[in-house]
């Protein structure tokens, strides 16, 4: 190993420097500060849980997508987050566990195994908001008009917004019979876009 090789960072992998981590962390507390004047109150999950909390109520793709490693202290599998959704699902209702609704915000690093895409690297950030306690309308709406109003707040020129709702799918799913295994197959695929497994399915 050459001395240059020694600081190779790994593939997907890279430093933030100047100007751009300035330009990121400005947006990123613009972002966050939108969010919270909506009344989202700011969370910041660990980047280490164990497994059982990271993959509750999740695809098998984020498994996938998930750095594992055994705590030294325990003996039980770790992982490194791949996504902070569920993290703030976690805190919502294991942590906190009030009562009526809950709405939380986060930003951070996340890491995966293998970049989504050949344009993507391995340590992406991530930023969201969750509204907990409500299936209302009120509050899909809620969410909807504080994604585009945080795309406004960036910058972004121009914005097209694709809906899904998962009742719908889970309508389908019901109508469908379908059987936990294939229903799992089914959410898989669907999470991937994956229209060739779909049709098998």
């Amino acid at each position: 190993m050459t001395v240059s090789d020694r600081w190779l960072l790994p593939d997907g992998v890279e430093d933030i420097l100047p100007p751009l981590a300035g330009q990121i962390e400005s947006l990123r507390r613009d972002v966050m500060d939108t969010c919270q004047r909506w009344g989202y109150q700011l969370v910041i999950p660990p980047l280490i849980e164990y497994l059982e909390s990271l993959f509750t109520g999740t695809g098998h793709d984020l498994e996938l997508q998930t750095f594992k490693l055994t705590d030294q202290l325990t003996g039980r599998m770790m992982g490194v987050r791949a996504d902070m959704t569920p993290q703030a699902a976690r805190i919502d209702a294991h942590t906190l566990g009030d009562e009526g609704i809950t709405r939380l915000c986060y930003a951070g690093h996340v890491l995966h195994t293998r970049p989504h895409h050949m344009l993507t690297g391995r340590t992406p950030i991530q930023a969201g908001c969750e509204l907990f306690g409500s299936a209302s309308e009120t509050a899909d709406l809620e969410i909807i008009a504080l994604m585009l109003e945080t795309l406004r707040v960036s910058g972004l020129p121009r914005v097209h917004l694709d809906l899904a709702h998962v009742s719908i799918y889970e309508s389908l799913i019901t109508q469908a019979g379908f059987d936990r295994e294939t229903e799992a197959a089914v959410f898989d695929a669907m999470a991937r876009k994956s229209v060739p497994e779909l049709d098998q399915l």
